[in-house]
Formats: structure tokens, sequence, C-alpha cells
């Protein structure tokens, strides 16, 4: 994507951006793995499928992230490293090339 196209989608503020404007305490390390998680309130994309990807909005800008499939465990990111993985999937970053991992089929 280029430039205009970026530049286009950051007057816009995402659910993420919504969910911790106004807070000003990064979390970190031990702070971040300490919280209860037994009230927080798990999102995912609209699927039929069984096995997803949930994720929910912790304090202070922090993500944690879980698979149905698998829900006691749960990783933890902080704002930044949130942030850093969205913008690296949005521009890309970790598109898998066409190869024996996925049958050869183009990805898109």
């Amino acid at each position: 994507m280029g430039a205009a196209g970026r530049g286009a989608r950051r007057g816009r503020r995402s659910p993420v951006c919504r969910a911790r404007a106004g807070r000003q305490t990064p979390q970190v390390g031990s702070e971040l793995y300490a919280l209860d998680l037994s009230g927080v309130e798990w999102h995912s994309a609209p699927s039929g499928a069984d096995e997803r990807v949930e994720i929910a909005y912790l304090p202070g800008g922090a993500v944690a992230m879980r698979s149905t499939a698998a829900p006691e465990t749960v990783l933890r990111y902080t704002e930044a490293e949130w942030r850093a993985f969205a913008l690296g999937a949005r521009d890309g970053e970790f598109d898998l090339e066409p190869g024996s991992h996925n049958g050869g089929a183009p990805t898109e």
C-alpha cells in the first residue's frame, strides 16, 4: 500500500485506539501477567468456525489473545507490542509467500 493509502487510514481510529484513549500507564512484564482476566470481554471476528482467535482489551492499552481451542492459554501484549503487530499485519509484514507450507497456493 502506498503512502497515500496509509495516510488516509491514519485519520480513522481503530477499536484498539478508542479502547486505550486516555490511558497513560503502560503495562510491563509481570504486571501484565498478574492482571485478573476473569471479567474481561473477549472479541473475535464473526465466523462459523469452531476454532478462532479472540482478543480482550486490558488496562493501559494492553491486549490479551487466546484461541478458542485452548482458552486457558492466554498471550498478553503491551500496547507497543500490539501496535507493532497490528501495523505489521496491515502492511503485509507477515504475508506468506507461496510455497510448500501452503501447498504452493498463491497468497492474497
